[in-house]
């Protein structure tokens, strides 16, 4: 919702690894200059390395759309494989028809690819592996990359290989065991974190790719979004994306560094001092300590001499009072877990089928996780999905029950259902579990994205325009009085400039982009208000 509050044409924070989006700090191009170089090279190895979140997989996905035209790559994503499942899984990158009787078989699989880059190179066409999160390999997968690095001809290796992974990947490549395959690295880069004028530069690029024409973060939220991240890009995207929603909540135009140390206490799960707060509290405990030394002083300069002891008069000892029967409290209930509890108990359960599948039974509608795409099995059931990003307030307008994708600090999506809310709480379910979680615990975790069904009444474009008549206006109209407390329309079922204009004050009180066009957030939040019978609510019973 905040991208038209902005003047954004999209989320410019988003955490997937838009090829658009990339930043090329000074490290960050010189890595991608010499992965592209070394794709025409001799042969071998190639190892990037890089902390999570700084931009490695985003530089992956910009050298794949950057290849020439005579390279074929086998991109390899899951590398927690045996030797015979990794092999198998280059053949399929490569389109390379494996017979079901050598699938088994590492040496029928070798000789096949070996004949393969035979093949490429007599047509002048170069062979890269790229494996991503390689410090996940085992030994036996990295022995047989080396191994297959000894496919070659008299004057040239016929793969390149590109490593990437986190820092332990260089760990695992200095075991001696692989120092074979070591010796074979002829380039190594690492990824470092954004220095604090590269973080500038990466958050004003985000956001002239998205379409900002003003600079949305003020100077003092930059240097904060560099001082809470460190500089790793994931970790800015993360708070800057929070950021940008707690201004669209407040209705501010610009992003102060307050809201980022709002929006990062959020994701950490904790309050975020600014920097200065430290050095002040130190100044002031020095001062504090000062003042009490000279207090301490004039005490001594002015305390008068003690006394001798007097013996004091002691009173008879009171009566022991009966004995007392001690009631034990019954035990307390146990303590529900945290979401971050939860989410770990039931991350089986958060994935999108799994949530589709929730949501789908509170439609009571049958969903298939084979079957086709969630949103199609919807449209044959007669539902609608809806998916936006909003606040908690927007749900409650929509009323309807929700997937909402929470994002932990790893940067790991997990998808749950609200099918509750109410002013401080609501009611999650991931599978069969059901947890009580409250609103501001909750916003630690969900930064904006959520889906909802809902039931058009009748047969409905996507789009209801000035000019457009039929039943779906009608019902346009109908929804509309209804509102605003008036009786039924009648006459003509034309969206005429009554009718837009109407629409335009509907938009504008609730808060939607104001342009006369009943699109799907106006009439799911029309539906919502006007209380379609047998439809799910939040505020209401689930089902």
């Amino acid at each position: 919702m905040y991208t038209s509050f902005f003047g954004l044409t999209e989320k410019p924070f988003s955490i997937t690894p838009d090829p658009r989006y990339l930043f090329l700090s000074e490290r960050h191009a010189e890595a991608l200059a010499h992965l592209l170089y070394g794709i025409d090279d001799a042969g071998g190895f190639v190892q990037l390395t890089g902390e999570v979140g700084t931009g490695k997989t985003t530089m992956v996905r910009s050298l794949l759309g950057q290849l020439p035209a005579h390279a074929d790559v086998a991109l390899i994503l899951n590398p927690r494989v045996t030797p015979e499942e990794f092999l198998g899984a280059i053949a399929d990158e490569l389109h390379l028809a494996v017979p079901a009787a050598a699938r088994g078989s590492i040496k029928a699989v070798v000789d096949l690819l070996n004949q393969f880059l035979l093949d490429a190179h007599a047509r002048g066409r170069r062979v890269v592996v790229i494996v991503d999160e390689a410090q996940q390999l085992s030994a036996d997968v990295l022995e047989q990359v080396r191994l297959l690095t000894n496919l070659e001809t008299e004057t040239k290796k016929l793969l390149q290989v590109i490593l990437v992974g986190q820092p332990e990947l260089r760990d695992v490549l200095a075991r001696n065991d692989l120092r074979q395959l070591a010796q074979r690295i002829t380039g190594r880069y690492h990824l470092d974190p954004l220095s604090k004028s590269e973080s500038a530069a990466y958050v004003r690029h985000r956001l002239r790719v998205a379409g900002a024409t003003t600079e949305v973060f003020s100077a003092g939220a930059v240097n904060e979004l560099h001082r809470l991240s460190h500089g790793v890009p994931r970790l800015i995207n993360v708070v800057a994306d929070r950021a940008l929603l707690g201004a669209y909540a407040g209705e501010q135009h610009r992003v102060t560094a307050a809201l980022v140390r709002r929006a990062a206490g959020e994701v950490h799960g904790r309050a975020i001092a600014p920097a200065w707060l430290p050095w002040a509290l130190g100044a002031l405990g020095l001062a504090g300590l000062a003042a009490l030394a000279i207090g301490l002083i004039a005490m001594r300069t002015t305390r008068a001499p003690v006394a001798h002891a007097a013996v004091a008069t002691l009173a008879p000892a009171a009566a022991a009072p009966p004995a007392q029967t001690v009631s034990v409290p019954p035990p307390a209930p146990p303590k529900p877990p945290s979401i971050s509890e939860f989410i770990a108990q039931h991350a089986t359960d958060t994935g999108t089928d799994a949530a589709f599948a929730q949501l789908f039974s509170i439609w009571k509608t049958p969903f298939d996780a084979h079957g086709a795409r969630p949103c199609e099995q919807a449209a044959a059931a007669g539902l609608e999905c809806l998916a936006e990003t909003g606040t908690f307030a927007q749900l409650k307008l929509y009323n309807r029950p929700a997937i909402l994708s929470l994002v932990t600090a790893d940067g790991t999506e997990h998808q749950v259902v609200v099918a509750a809310l109410d002013e401080e709480s609501a009611e999650i379910r991931a599978g069969n579990a059901t947890l009580n979680a409250g609103l501001l615990d909750l916003q630690r975790w969900w930064y904006g994205p959520f889906l909802v069904l809902w039931r058009p009444p009748v047969p409905m474009a996507r789009l209801l325009k000035p000019g457009m008549h039929g039943a779906e206006v009608h019902w346009l109209k109908q929804g509309l009085a209804a509102v605003r407390g008036e009786a039924a329309p009648g006459g003509s079922d034309l969206y005429d400039k009554e009718l837009q204009q109407r629409v335009e004050d509907f938009q504008r009180a609730h808060r939607l982009s104001v342009d006369g066009i009943a699109g799907e957030q106006t009439q799911v939040l029309l539906d919502a208000l006007v209380g379609a019978p047998g439809a799910p609510t939040l505020q209401g019973s689930t089902g």
